[in-house]
């Protein structure tokens, strides 16, 4: 897939939201509080369009869907996550790299935009895609926070002023109430690949030990250990965050690895 086989509404959208993410990022610091935070609505707004055509593009009217269209969705979650914490915790600065990282995500789904689904998919498909997308967009905002834990625990130590304007338990707190209401939702998305499996993707493609599968299991059982180590052993600071990387290397690898290696390197639909 290329660039200019979206269609122009997510062209549009795409081109728009990666441009005003990357003034945001070049230039927000310079700006005044209100022009920056028209642009951070702007670039949102303008991201999740973008990912709401682009899911509605495909041949005949169907839902399209893909590696790179999953993480921009993600992406965005996890930037809507940071701009309504951000109302609360004003001296959160990781605004720049944010950005950065939404524009990328815009302009790698425009290049990769997926492929349609098939007629015969079922219309319970989209809920449980969603389900599966919320829980990427909870762990992504819990991996956002952990970094700034770490950042911040190794600032302490060394003496230093932290620079991410949130107390450190706050960021611990936050970090695995992010964790766990992912890994409720990654629950969900497993139980109803399992039980709805054969409704969801056809008789044939019902539940299955693929890359998908294990590594989306592999991933439910890290996070599993994770939280059950916090409760009983009192896990925190780079010990769990180094754990929750793991977890969320895993569930990246689960979908959209797997479809990045179907649709790039093999060049298969499925």
């Amino acid at each position: 897939m290329i660039l200019a086989s979206a269609n122009v509404y997510s062209l549009l959208t795409g081109l728009g939201a990666a441009t005003v993410y990357a003034l945001l990022a070049l230039w927000g610091g310079r700006l005044q509080d209100r022009h920056t935070q028209a642009l951070v609505w702007g670039g949102w707004l303008l991201h999740g369009l973008s990912v709401i055509v682009l899911l509605g593009s495909g041949d005949d009217g169907l839902i399209r869907f893909g590696f790179a269209p999953a993480l921009s969705a993600t992406v965005w979650l996890v930037l809507s996550f940071y701009w309504l914490e951000h109302q609360w915790f004003p001296l959160m600065q990781t605004r720049g790299a944010l950005a950065l990282l939404g524009g990328l995500s815009v302009l790698l789904s425009l290049t990769f935009p997926g492929q349609a689904l098939h007629t015969s998919a079922s219309v319970w498909l989209p809920l449980h895609w969603a389900l599966g997308l919320a829980s990427y967009g909870l762990f992504g905002a819990a991996v956002l926070h952990a970094w700034l834990m770490v950042r911040t625990e190794t600032q302490i130590r060394q003496a230093t002023e932290p620079q991410t304007g949130v107390p450190l338990m706050t960021l611990e707190r936050l970090t695995f109430r992010f964790v766990s209401a992912g890994f409720v939702l990654l629950t969900a998305t497993l139980l109803a690949g399992w039980w709805f499996g054969d409704v969801l993707y056809g008789p044939d493609k019902a539940w299955r030990w693929d890359h998908k599968t294990v590594f989306s299991v592999l991933a439910w059982l890290t996070f599993a250990g994770l939280l059950l180590a916090r409760q009983q052993l009192g896990w925190r600071g780079r010990k769990a965050a180094r754990v929750l990387y793991i977890g969320a290397g895993l569930l990246l690898l689960a979908y959209a690895g797997s479809r990045f290696v179907l649709e790039v390197v093999l060049g298969r639909s499925a």
